[in-house]
């Protein structure tokens, strides 16, 4: 007769190359060590080539069409029939284009980063208050303080963004940082500076309100290579602290009891996770505006494409983030030719839906 233990231990005792194989890639250096689902290469690599077509087409369309294969050849430095698309693509579409990819990449990377600070796949920095802090100062840089130089724009935005979060962070600590304080307390604070952002607006100057409501509607509209190289610095800088802390998130999804058990410096941590999103996310309103509900899309979209190791996760919302500015800047440009939407508008009509989507599912 059979023995089933026997046969039990038989199969467990099999060559690893004989049983299913893992669904895990593990990456190790001599400082790091990441672990993240086979998936993710084919994913990332399928996003960025939709991502590149669809910046390609974004570009060379407009009211002087360009070719999409002369584009690739003017960015490339190659020759082209006509001179004049080195004015158009390098000049006026490439920059624009490339800022709508960074903020869309700088979004979703800091709406990663705040679901996992606080454990809740509806948070997102412009639902609990950081991009209605960025908002906050950089409308009084337009509306109160119009004689200072536009320049000092991002780091108004980040010291707005940055305040509200070391705020929020301050209130919710009780003898620690609990994520479901940090969530209704960012609500609160985010309501605030809506308020006082309205304020300012009711009272300010006519000329200065109308430049804030354009900058607030969310819009790379008229963003040249000065944008590209003072927004990307910040991007390049802070995502790759978000990659090299993108472990840290796995321990804290365990909860605070048992990422402490592993080790883990639980506060500093959720402190260094919490800047990068910061950053991230006020560099991005700074340069953009307000656009809303990528941080809160591309996550969940990602999640669904490679599952919730953050190592994996992180870059692949980031690519999916930068495709939907991409996109919605492109559709904004061509749904009303010639009169063009901000990027803001069409990414609001349909995050909205999504979220209330995502309610609906986390209720049930």
């Amino acid at each position: 007769m059979n023995n089933p233990l026997r046969s039990k231990r038989s199969q467990a005792d099999r060559p690893e190359s004989s049983q299913t194989p893992s669904q895990w890639w593990v990456w190790r250096s001599r400082h790091l060590s990441l672990r993240f689902d086979r998936r993710v290469p084919q994913v990332l690599m399928g996003v960025l080539l939709v991502t590149l077509a669809t910046m390609i087409w974004s570009i060379s369309q407009g009211e002087y069409p360009v070719p999409p294969l002369a584009v690739v050849r003017t960015i490339l430095g190659l020759p082209t029939d006509n001179p004049n698309y080195i004015f158009v693509v390098n000049t006026l579409r490439l920059p624009r284009t490339l800022v709508a990819w960074g903020v869309g990449v700088a979004l979703a990377m800091a709406g990663t980063l705040t679901q996992g600070i606080t454990r809740n796949p509806l948070a997102a920095p412009d639902i609990i208050g950081i991009n209605a802090g960025a908002a906050l100062a950089a409308v009084s840089l337009i509306v109160v303080f119009p004689s200072v130089p536009i320049s000092l724009l991002p780091v108004a935005a980040f010291g707005g963004a940055l305040s509200v979060a070391m705020l929020i962070y301050g209130v919710a600590w009780h003898g620690g940082s609990s994520p479901v304080r940090l969530i209704l307390i960012g609500i609160g604070f985010s309501l605030i500076a809506s308020a006082l952002t309205e304020l300012m607006l009711t009272f300010g100057d006519i000329n200065d309100v109308s430049q804030a409501l354009v900058w607030l509607a969310g819009s790379v509209y008229g963003r040249s290579w000065a944008q590209v190289l003072a927004f990307f610095p910040w991007l390049g800088l802070f995502g790759l602290c978000s990659l090299r802390l993108s472990r840290e998130l796995n321990a804290l999804q365990l909860g605070d009891d048992l990422a402490l058990g592993l080790g883990s410096q639980l506060e500093w941590q959720r402190g260094g996770l919490l800047l990068c999103s910061v950053a991230l996310a006020g560099s991005a309103v700074a340069t953009a505006g307000n656009i809303g509900f990528v941080g809160l899309m591309a996550p969940h979209m990602a999640r669904q494409l490679v599952g919730p190791s953050h190592a994996g996760l992180l870059p692949t919302a980031a690519l999916i983030g930068g495709l939907v500015v991409v996109a919605a800047d492109l559709i904004g440009r061509l749904l009303f030719a010639p009169i063009e939407l901000p990027c803001g508008i069409i990414t609001a009509v349909i995050g909205a839906p999504y979220f209330l989507y995502l309610l609906i599912r986390s209720r049930r």
